[in-house]
């Protein structure tokens, strides 16, 4: 009898000693009060929703400079020439992810604005358009410099849980007055990598139906179909600067081949496709 009170006894202060450790374990003293983190509500989610592409179009010195200044800033840099440290590249990071970056701007996405607020940013060191003896050129992106975006943005997507549509170039969100990262930005890379959205060809070829690819189409539901995608765009049939202006930033993050902003088939076509394969009704 005396043995199973002794362990009755020691099995009741385990128990409390658990139970106190526990309590513990949830109290968190943050100066002038205690918070008590033991209960955990469902509804709730991150405030990372986004992923932003840019290019810097300065080197990588000055881009770091500007970005750790007064007016401007992002969460990572990716140079050009990434250097490697314990056999991995390196980027910058000049953001906590839990901080609002200025890299945004006046910007909207699938009815999300001002998206400095609910994304991550990063800048790809990148001069950009070029002036060159043979006229203006867009700066490639080297290899090295692709691997490591793309091995930096799975961890993000993966780690946040970021919807392929939701993965954007600043000129998407921003497109009356942004145009990077440009035409040369490697998306088709980055998709075959498993980030971001991408039209499936035979899709393409199927709503394009023999149709010449560069016909005109209706303005108005071309306009329907971008903003039903994403873009800040009227669907009021007008084909003017801010509407072609949309078109060209579907068209430099789709088919980078031919950004013209113009309204054919082919665009109306990739468009369909992107809204059968992630926004099906």
């Amino acid at each position: 009898m005396r043995v199973l009170l002794r362990l009755s006894s020691l099995a009741l202060a385990c128990a409390i000693a658990v139970t106190l450790t526990a309590c513990t374990s949830t109290m968190q003293n943050r100066g002038t009060y205690i918070a008590d983190t033991q209960y955990h509500a469902k509804n709730a989610d991150s405030r990372v929703r986004f992923l932003v592409m840019h290019y810097t179009e300065i080197d990588e010195a000055r881009s770091l400079a500007v970005l750790t200044g007064d007016e401007v800033s992002v969460h990572y840099v990716v140079p050009d020439a990434p250097r490697i440290h314990d056999g991995e590249p390196v980027v910058y990071q000049l953001v906590p992810e839990d901080k609002r970056a200025w890299h945004a701007g006046q910007s909207y996405w699938q009815g999300a604005t001002e998206l400095n607020a609910s994304s991550i940013g990063i800048e790809n060191v990148n001069l950009g358009p070029v002036d060159t003896p043979s006229g203006r050129a867009w700066q490639p992106y080297p290899p090295a410099q692709i691997d490591t975006l793309v091995k930096l943005s799975r961890d993000i997507v993966e780690r946040y849980g970021i919807p392929p549509t939701r993965i954007v170039g600043h000129s998407d969100i921003a497109p009356q007055r942004k145009i990077d990262p440009g035409p040369l930005f490697p998306w088709r890379t980055l998709y075959d990598a498993g980030i971001g959205a991408w039209p499936d060809e035979p899709a393409v070829a199927t709503h394009l139906a023999g149709r010449d690819p560069k016909a005109p189409v209706d303005v108005r539901a071309l306009q329907q179909k971008l903003k039903r995608y994403g873009y800040d765009i009227a669907a009021d049939g007008v084909y003017d600067d801010r509407t072609r202006r949309v078109f060209s930033a579907f068209q430099m993050h789709f088919r980078p081949s031919d950004y013209a902003g113009d309204a054919d088939a082919e665009t109306d076509a990739i468009a369909q496709a992107l809204l059968d394969k992630y926004f099906p009704r």
